[in-house]
């Protein structure tokens, strides 16, 4: 495990830690490929979590068969996710309102570096309420290569006004650590879906439960809040 240090603003993913968006989407897709007789399971899908669209899309057609089996396949299961999502949005997940309230207080810079698109970023936190907690956004579609590079979370220091070894990513998706690593950030995993690998969780700070979890170990992450120095 990394040698703890102090950071100054933090990077968080969308789909999967922010909000409950990776169930719903899955869901969607499996059922569509039950549909229409296409060969992807959920160890299949499951490859392609925490990956831009375009890498998505690349890992998905060569395991249809072809481009207009993914295409297919695609618009069903946007199709049935429309339906899902009909009446209601997103769920926000456990201890993400608390943990963003806690990093306001103390003054640290939130980001989002998400492999979705920046536009379709900014609409689903807007959505779950979430948006003004943020003073930027990354999304998938701006960066040449996606998680596990690098590239997003590079982009996404940037926009918080910082260099990348001084910030602290929480991730739900093991192509998300990678790439954060990479990028020399500290990285916090909050398993979704998948459950990390061994190597995945030795180079993290920590393997959370939830965000709420997280609450207790500010001041180590991020040094004694403002709150508590004005005391």
């Amino acid at each position: 495990m990394p040698e703890p240090r102090l950071f100054r603003a933090a990077v968080f993913d969308m789909d999967g830690l922010l909000l409950d968006s990776e169930r719903p989407i899955r869901d969607a897709w499996l059922r569509a490929a039950r549909e229409l007789g296409a060969p992807l399971d959920e160890t299949g899908y499951l490859e392609v979590v925490g990956r831009n669209q375009t890498d998505s899309r690349a890992l998905l057609t060569q395991r249809l068969g072809g481009a207009g089996a993914y295409q297919a396949l695609r618009e069903r299961a946007e199709a049935l996710l429309a339906g899902m999502l009909a009446a209601r949005s997103y769920a926000v997940k456990a201890g993400v309102i608390a943990l963003l309230q806690a990093l306001r207080e103390r003054g640290v810079p939130c980001v989002v570096a998400s492999s979705t698109g920046r536009a379709e970023v900014e609409r689903r936190l807007q959505h779950a309420g979430l948006a003004a907690f943020f003073g930027g956004f990354s999304g998938g579609d701006e960066v040449a290569r996606g998680k596990p590079a690098p590239d997003l979370f590079l982009l996404a220091a940037q926009r918080a006004g910082q260099r990348p070894q001084d910030c602290l990513v929480f991730e739900d998706s093991e192509h998300g650590a990678r790439g954060a690593h990479a990028a020399g950030m500290g990285v916090v995993i909050v398993p979704d879906l998948k459950t990390p690998s061994l190597d995945a969780r030795e180079t993290s700070l920590a393997v959370l439960q939830s965000l709420h979890d997280s609450l207790a170990r500010l001041d180590t992450w991020f040094g004694v809040g403002q709150r508590a120095q004005s005391l």
